[in-house]
């Protein structure tokens, strides 16, 4: 790393022409390693080292109680042969199409609305709050609003004539259930960093669109959306991880009253059970590169796919 700042190096004069100063770089590669060895030893350890401890007992029959014992590529034969695998895989992808659908769609409404009628820091201090609200407690507290005895919702459709629906309880419910909270609980900052992106865009493409007659909606699609497709590979890249990696929410509706079961057992759920119910680290840990290794490339083919690294900003 090269320093725009040059230290000055005194020239001799000749024939009595004014002294001039040739200028030299100075290094300052040790400097920037200086402050980068803390954010690398904690990679290496909060990061790096788990994740080589993970493979090798990948490799292993271990249950917590005895040593590991070496069994070579059996969990990964295991793993593909496994239904339950593949069941947790269909039933977490099922749940990510929903949540990503629908909090992309509302998250973009929002920032329009945001970023075309309004742009009050009280109102984006309010999208942010179901954010930092824990999930533990998000999920608890649409327990109780959806519970079939005695939550709100299900008394006012009673009300209403319309019955009870067992929302955490029916098979047929549960996941779609458990989108929509975890959609309530993110759209927000999702909205946020998608706002941020239309502050990038260029005022004087909506002020030459609207000369031209262009309403609204002619902008958003014609100009929001192509000028905001590197924030959005971001938005999806995050959301796709973080959707693939639910647990929380599911395990607390599972736990709180949920009799889904199978409908709502995501692969995290199933790597929890197979790692601290039936104390088979080596099979979890297989499946959790799994995991891993499809989250990679689901990473890789989105990016390819939108381009992420060329914005039309440029």
């Amino acid at each position: 790393m090269r320093s725009a700042e040059r230290s000055q190096v005194a020239e001799p004069s000749v024939a009595g022409a004014p002294r001039r100063r040739r200028t030299r770089p100075r290094d300052d590669r040790r400097a920037a390693w200086i402050f980068l060895v803390p954010a690398l030893a904690g990679f290496v350890i909060f990061y790096g080292y788990p994740t080589v401890r993970g493979f090798w007992y990948s490799l292993t029959d271990y249950n917590l109680l005895t040593a590991p014992a070496y069994v070579g590529g059996d969990n990964y034969a295991q793993l593909v042969r496994d239904p339950q695998f593949w069941h947790s895989i269909a039933v977490t992808a099922y749940y990510v199409l929903i949540n990503i659908g629908s909090q992309l769609l509302l998250a973009l409404l929002l920032a329009a609305l945001m970023h075309r009628l309004t742009r009050s820091v009280v109102l984006r201090a309010m999208l942010l709050l179901p954010w930092l609200v824990p999930n533990v407690t998000v999920a608890l507290v649409w327990i109780w609003l959806l519970d079939a005895e005695l939550g709100f919702v299900n008394h006012v459709l009673r009300a209403l004539g319309l019955g009870t629906i067992g929302f955490f309880m029916s098979p047929d419910w549960a996941m779609p259930t458990i989108a929509m909270v975890n959609t309530w609980a993110y759209t927000g900052y999702t909205a946020l960093l998608l706002y941020a992106g239309m502050l990038q865009i260029p005022p004087h493409l909506y002020e030459s669109a609207a000369i031209d007659g262009a309403g609204e909606l002619r902008m958003f699609r014609s100009i929001t959306l192509p000028m905001l497709r590197p924030v959005l590979a971001l938005v999806l890249v995050v959301s796709l991880i973080g959707s693939f990696q639910i647990f929380d929410t599911v395990a607390v509706a599972d736990r709180g009253g949920g009799g889904a079961g199978s409908a709502v057992r995501v692969i995290y759920y199933f790597i929890y059970q197979q790692a601290f119910q039936y104390f088979h680290m080596g099979y979890a840990s297989a499946a959790a590169l799994m995991l891993a290794f499809v989250l990679g490339v689901l990473t890789v083919v989105q990016m390819r796919l939108l381009r992420a690294s060329r914005s039309d900003l440029a």
